[in-house]
Order: C-alpha cells, then sequence, then structure tokens
C-alpha cells in the first residue's frame, strides 16, 4: 500500500516557476514508478511526467520537454516536478501517481496509487 500526498500547486504567471511535491508513505514505495499526471475538465486525465523507481529512466510529454523536470528522492520518499516556462495551458489539477511497473507509461491504468491533486493555476 502507497499514499502519496501532492502540495505545491497555486497560481503563477505565465512564465513563472512551481515545483510540485509528492510525499509517499509505505515500504515499498522505492519499487515504484512514479508519475505526474494533469486533467481539466471535460478532458482525459494524461501523464505529463514520470520516473522509473531508480530515477534513471524519464518520460515526458511532449506538451512539457524543456519545461518540465521530475525528479525522485528515495530516502526521503518524495517525488518533484520543477515546472519552468508555465504557460496558460498547463493550468490543471495535477496528480501525483505510483505505478508497480519498474518504468513510467503514459497509460492511466497502469498506476495503481493516487494523490488527492493539486491545483495549478497559470495565468495570462
Amino acid at each position: 500500500q502507497v499514499r502519496l500526498v501532492e502540495s505545491g500547486g497555486g497560481l503563477v504567471q505565465a512564465g513563472g516557476s512551481l515545483r510540485l511535491s509528492c510525499a509517499a508513505s509505505g515500504r515499498t514505495y522505492s519499487s515504484y514508478a512514479m508519475g505526474w499526471f494533469r486533467q481539466v475538465p471535460g478532458k482525459e486525465r494524461e501523464l505529463v511526467a514520470g520516473v522509473s523507481w531508480s530515477g534513471g529512466l524519464t518520460y515526458y510529454a511532449d506538451s512539457v520537454k524543456g519545461r518540465f523536470t521530475i525528479s525522485r528522492d528515495n530516502a526521503k520518499n518524495t517525488v518533484f516536478l520543477q515546472m519552468n516556462s508555465l504557460k496558460p495551458e498547463d493550468t490543471a489539477v495535477y496528480y501525483c501517481a505510483a505505478s508497480a511497473g519498474k518504468v513510467p507509461v503514459p497509460r492511466r491504468s497502469e498506476y495503481e496509487y493516487w494523490g488527492q491533486g493539486t491545483q495549478v493555476t497559470v495565468s495570462s
């Protein structure tokens, strides 16, 4: 069992930065691939960034490549999403998720555990 709690969301102007954190509990956390998804009303929840259990492999959606960076600190049971050069279209609820698979895959069904979400709003 893995429990996930996100933090760090908020309101920021376009071009600004935010850093999301996901604190995980559960003794098997370090064996899970982790992902950051986002969702806006009326749209599917999409994976924007993922990281393998070791941190050695990452995945980014095309829309965030070069702007977002995912990282994890297994000693502190935390996953981060550094978001730079934010755009209004990045506005969404961001969710942290854990997958028993070792590598991140862009399929929602692969992720067993979810956080409650944190709102990110980017104003123009």
